[in-house]
């Protein structure tokens, strides 16, 4: 098949789009990319770009990318994300004729991260191209910027639910990442259209390869301690509060802390706490490349995963908890809904409800005193489930048969 990935986000962000699109195109299809300036998390275009003007490059060798001009995130804020969200829609309806000239596709598979407006530009591309499309629903709008304080006008509301509905309404398939969220979908869009198709990793924990090398200062961290890693972004989302109340319910357990490996919004105020309440426990190393992250989980004695207590959120599967499944390091969620249902389906580690720190640090104690062996088959049953519903090889292959099975049904 002939496949466009259209997608704000995109290699030299790091995002599971990346990888799944070497695979399809590994798995014999042509791929091509259309996206926009790589700046996310920092909210600065990386070295080497520009915001303005058109870009093209390869991607994997042969990964056609095609860059369209786009405003960064700067130091996020509503104002500075809607112009951000904005910038990419107008730009990809204005440079979609000069990409699409000439071009036809089998499909366009729009990677549905916030915000959904991306796939405002695939809709014009499906007309041009006369192509299938399908949207891979990462975020539940208008939920998620609701529960994040984002927006909260309900009238902005409506008319954002109303946008959505009209999207959904051009499409030709709706993947989901998260069973929860064919109800909610449905309401906006006819059920038949929607798949459960679940965000996938690379299995790269069964051989863990690379030349980079993790600072001394780190590595003699999660050796010498009982290290629980978060990774990730550290924002309002993830209700890290949760993680620094918990952490101080346990300072006299000198061996045990929780190490925040990431960037985000809260950092600064992680770091404030982190000195007014003398918290050697909890530690911020900041970000790593992601070729590096193995062999951070490699080294950790768990991993550790939270959400705010939204209804939306518990519709979610992070998808660090894939990643986390992959490790086969046991896990610790204080997560609501379909996140939490993987982990005790997995027998994968310990939950708690979403922002319950005081039960959080019950899990986290329970988990470090248990024998080393109960902590090893908890990873080892979480490793087992991941190869058999999340691995990106077989994945792929489903993400092909779904695709050309709804090419068939509506033709």
């Amino acid at each position: 098949m002939d496949i466009l990935i259209v997608s704000q986000y995109f290699w030299p962000e790091q995002f599971l789009i990346n990888d799944l699109s070497i695979k399809i195109r590994d798995q014999g299809h042509s791929v091509s990319i259309f996206t926009g300036k790589p700046n996310y998390p920092d909210g600065l275009i990386y070295p080497g770009y520009t915001s303005a003007g058109v870009h093209q490059e390869f991607y994997a060798e042969d990964i056609d990318i095609f860059r369209v001009p786009m405003r960064p995130r700067k130091n996020g804020g509503v104002k500075n994300l809607m112009l951000n969200y904005f910038s990419f829609v107008l730009s990809g309806l204005k440079h979609s004729n000069k990409f699409s000239r000439n071009k036809e596709f089998d499909v366009i598979l729009v990677f549905g991260m916030s915000p959904i407006t991306a796939a405002i530009p695939a809709i014009l591309l499906k007309w041009t191209t006369r192509s299938h499309l399908a949207i891979w629903v990462q975020d539940l709008w208008p939920e998620s910027i609701e529960a994040t304080g984002f927006i909260r006008n309900k009238f902005l509301l409506n008319c954002i639910r109303f946008l959505v509905r009209v999207i959904y309404h051009f499409s030709d398939t709706i993947l989901v990442q998260s069973k929860a969220f064919i109800p909610q979908i449905s309401k906006l869009t006819s059920k038949n259209k929607v798949i459960y198709y679940p965000n996938s990793v690379k299995d790269v924990f069964s051989k863990i390869e690379t030349s980079e090398q993790l600072p001394s200062e780190l590595v003699s961290l999660l050796e010498s301690s009982f290290c629980v890693v978060f990774a990730g972004n550290i924002g309002k989302a993830q209700s890290v509060d949760t993680i620094v109340k918990a952490a101080e319910q346990f300072k006299d357990i000198t061996n045990l802390k929780i190490v925040l490996v990431g960037s985000g919004s809260k950092c600064e105020w992680i770091k404030k706490q982190v000195c007014d309440h003398k918290m050697n426990n909890l530690v911020l190393t900041g970000q790593y490349p992601s070729l590096l992250m193995p062999l951070i989980f490699s080294k950790a004695s768990a991993l550790l995963v939270t959400l705010k207590r939204d209804e939306i959120f518990s519709y979610t599967i992070p998808s660090k908890v894939q990643s986390y499944l992959a490790a086969g390091k046991p896990i610790i969620a204080a997560l609501n809904g379909a996140g939490a249902k993987i982990i005790q389906e997995a027998r994968a580690g310990l939950t708690c409800p979403a922002e319950d720190w005081e039960k959080l640090a019950n899990i986290i104690k329970t988990l470090y005193y248990l024998p080393k062996s109960k902590r090893e088959e908890m990873g080892r049953s979480g490793r087992s489930y991941f190869l058999e519903h999340f691995e990106m090889e077989n994945q792929t292959l489903r993400l092909i048969e779904i695709l050309e099975n709804r090419l068939e049904t509506t033709r």
